[in-house]
């Protein structure tokens, strides 16, 4: 993340309790898994921007062994999570304006992180820059405004994007557009309906669901899943993945 960002720092350490037990979580890092095995089955190396408690890079190493990891975050209290989980794993403080790189990756991730950050822009061009050419972007952000909630201001997002948006500013970027796709859309009425709960006031709920609850939400994403695996693209979603490649 930016200096300009208010991620609230004290929100590391609930936040890698409730990784492990959430749906959302466990359902979007297998849907990262497949995409980098998909689109980047060659990459020998991968950079994660914005790592926080380095939950997805410890699952994709585990599933990936072969590849060169590192991964950076502005907030010394993520790094110090992640670290007790890879101590082996390149993990630097930087930040996402100005990362110490320069071509030399070939896999680039960003999850979630790009809607705490001012200038979007200007951190989708340091993704450009430390990127090799021919290499793989692959990036998930909370989409459209309706869905703004409790969560958005309790995690200070400056924004959900729309598809049109966050394509314009990666291709404005430099890079090229290889797949889109909304996730937890069939989930989308739950989400409505969930703005308007008593849990909804308090927005760690939103993350913390009772055990047959998060598996049965896990099960529907599991349908979605198996759907983007062979080819579709969910046009409405809470959450957005968007795959490109540096030419």
């Amino acid at each position: 993340m930016d200096t300009s960002s208010s991620y609230p720092q004290d929100a590391f350490e609930p936040l890698s309790q409730l990784e492990a037990g959430s749906f959302w979580f466990r359902s979007r890092n297998r849907l990262i898994e497949w995409a980098l095995a998909q689109y980047m089955p060659q990459a020998s190396s991968f950079l994660e921007v914005g790592c926080g408690n380095g939950v997805v890079l410890q699952e994709l190493h585990a599933r990936r062994p072969d590849l060169r990891f590192a991964g950076t975050d502005l907030y010394p209290e993520g790094l110090r999570t992640a670290r007790s989980r890879m101590p082996h794993m390149p993990l630097i403080r930087a930040n996402a304006y100005q990362l110490p790189f320069a071509g030399q990756y070939d896999a680039v991730g960003i999850f979630d992180v790009l809607e705490h950050v001012d200038d979007d822009r200007r951190v989708l061009g340091e993704l450009f820059r430390v990127m090799r050419p021919g290499g793989g972007l692959i990036i998930t952000v909370p989409q459209h405004r309706r869905l703004w909630s409790a969560l958005d201001d309790f995690v200070f997002h400056r924004r959900r994007y729309s598809r049109r948006e966050l394509i314009e500013k990666v291709t404005g970027a430099g890079f090229r557009i290889t797949r889109v796709s909304s996730f937890v859309s069939l989930l989308v009425p739950a989400m409505y309906l969930s703005r308007f709960s008593r849990r909804a006031a308090d927005p760690r709920n939103q993350l913390s669901l009772p055990r047959p609850v998060d598996r049965a939400f896990e099960g529907v994403m599991n349908i979605e899943r198996a759907a983007i695996r062979m080819g579709v693209s969910w046009p409405v979603g809470g959450s957005l993945l968007l795959i490109a490649a540096r030419p």
